[in-house]
């Protein structure tokens, strides 16, 4: 049901190949059909830590959940209260704030657990800096045991799998369905992580991807590279820069994510200027109804009526809650892979 190989790290979707991706898909789906709430085994004596730098909903309950009907368990640490700032800088003179390096911190954790799953801080200061993962992949060289990203500055590999699922789930097969990401606008804008690791994924599997922004919000260099460079090898359209209206219109979903302008990146005065000059970004059913009977989607938390309106998040055509549910089963996959037999 899963991949034979055992996944060693999932930093990003990109150290997946595509074979690894559809055994996690289909195993995903699989174990939807499992009763809901059952111990499905397979992981019983395993523990997995989760280390949240940063605040989490549906993660670290999906993830908790999902070890539990495993008959693995895990052990939930946070940062502001169960430990304390670990240092990732190789080669550093600590005496600073941090009084622990991740070195230190993931070869003692990999004595203990099974496998690690990490969400970082973000220093929110320089996107040249945060852009890197630093933490996430300091993690990755030290433990010995997996490293599972809980969302980095770059990458959001198991919300990327939840919605491929719950495009599976609800397209078919996804080679030439029509994709939209926009914008939208946020008083508390994302990290543009979640946005990554859709484009990429969804372009991977063969979908035509437009991506809908305002000027000044354009996506990471090496991303919009990249996605450029799958668009072209697989012979599928991908626009950029697009109004929302020129990028849902004849889309099968419309997906909606307020992500941070990384021009303004760590200057807050000057990114809620940008912002405010943006208001109109919200899906709302007008939107909705220039797609081809399109479903919406929102990695959430969502403001509501901020971007998107109630009428929309709440209507027949939205996916949030299965695509939040989906989180638990695509997990529960990615967790058999990295330690099942």
């Amino acid at each position: 049901m899963v991949a034979e190989s055992p996944i060693r790290h999932l930093v990003s979707l990109e150290d997946l190949d595509e074979r690894t991706i559809e055994a996690i898909l289909d195993a995903s789906l699989a174990l939807k059909k499992a009763a809901p709430g059952a111990n499905l085994g397979g992981l019983a004596g395993k523990s997995v830590g989760l280390l949240f730098f940063r605040g989490s909903l549906r993660t670290r309950a999906s993830l908790e959940a999902a070890m539990n009907q495993l008959g693995g368990h895990t052990i939930n640490l946070t940062a502001s209260s169960d430990f304390w700032e670990l240092e990732a800088q190789p080669g550093s003179l600590m005496d600073g704030r941090a009084p622990e390096h991740v070195k230190d911190a993931a070869r003692v954790l990999s004595r203990y657990v099974d496998a690690l799953a990490i969400r970082p801080a973000l220093g929110g200061q320089s996107w040249s800096t945060d852009r890197r993962d630093t933490v996430i992949r300091a993690w990755s060289e030290w433990a010995t045991v997996p490293i599972v990203n809980m969302e980095s500055a770059m990458a959001h590999p198991l919300q990327a799998l939840a919605d491929l699922m719950t495009l599976r789930e609800t397209l078919g097969a996804l080679p030439k369905k029509k994709l939209a990401i926009t914008w939208t606008h946020s008083t508390t804008p994302a990290s543009s992580a979640v946005v990554h690791s859709l484009l990429l994924a969804a372009l991977r599997s063969g979908m035509e991807v437009r991506l809908a922004h305002p000027g000044g919000y354009e996506l990471d260099d090496q991303v919009q590279s990249e996605a450029l460079r799958i668009a072209e090898a697989k012979k599928i359209p991908f626009r950029s820069g697009l109004s929302a209206r020129e990028a849902a219109e004849g889309a099968h979903v419309v997906y909606a994510r307020s992500w941070q302008s990384l021009e303004d990146y760590g200057n807050p005065t000057l990114a809620a200027s940008r912002r405010s000059r943006n208001p109109g970004w919200m899906v709302d059913e007008a939107l909705m109804k220039t797609t081809d009977q399109g479903r919406f989607m929102h990695a959430m938390p969502v403001r509501r009526n901020v971007e998107v309106t109630d009428e929309v998040l709440d209507g027949p055509r939205s996916l949030v809650v299965q695509q939040a549910e989906n989180r638990l089963h695509s997990q529960k996959a990615v967790l058999l892979s990295l330690l099942g037999k």
